[in-house]
């Protein structure tokens, strides 16, 4: 390496556009220059000052979403809970109700069979008096029936059986047995 350096200075002397031994007109130093120069416009301008307010703006928008989301899932984990409460509630509501209805329902069964049975027992009692009623139509019937035949046959045999010298003594008789009864 020390021999191209020693050739190149060797080579010529004609001129050579570098401050120090360094060459100011090729690619390199066009390319620093320009990057020192747009750095300069850049912070002349004050780009990162405007870039970190807009990132800064953006934070705070971000932030903002950020808190509302956090609100809004609050409110949803809220209303989450009420509504399971609410649930809970007709859940439990819906199970008394249906508690109620059936012991009702078997009050009503209950009532029911003690008023068929209580019916049942009127309605016996019922055929029993009409049963009771009609044996003793029946009886008086007949015994209605007896005593007409037999007065009849009384008055059949008294007209054939007795005249008017035996229905006076029999007139008699029964006169003074009304007159002991009366006294």
């Amino acid at each position: 390496m020390l021999d191209l350096i020693i050739l190149a200075s060797e080579a010529g002397e004609h001129a050579d556009p570098s401050i120090g031994g360094v060459h100011l007109l090729n690619a390199t130093f066009f390319v620093s220059a320009a990057m020192l120069i747009l750095i300069g416009i850049i912070l002349y301008k004050k780009v990162p000052a405007t870039i970190g307010a807009s990132l800064d703006r953006k934070i705070a928008s971000i932030k903002a979403e950020l808190d509302e989301a956090q609100a809004l899932r609050a409110d949803a984990e809220k209303l989450r809970a009420e509504y399971e409460a609410k649930l809970a509630a007709a859940t439990q509501e819906a199970a008394d109700m249906n508690a109620r209805a059936e012991a009702e329902a078997e009050a009503i069964r209950a009532k029911a069979r003690t008023d068929a049975e209580n019916l049942i027992v009127r309605r016996q009692k019922m055929a029993t008096d009409k049963i009771a009623a009609a044996e003793r139509a029946a009886i008086a019937e007949i015994r209605n029936k007896v005593a007409t035949a037999a007065a009849g046959a009384a008055a059949t045999l008294i007209a054939e059986n007795h005249n008017a010298d035996a229905d006076k003594s029999l007139v008699d008789s029964t006169v003074a047995q009304l007159g002991m009864r009366l006294n």
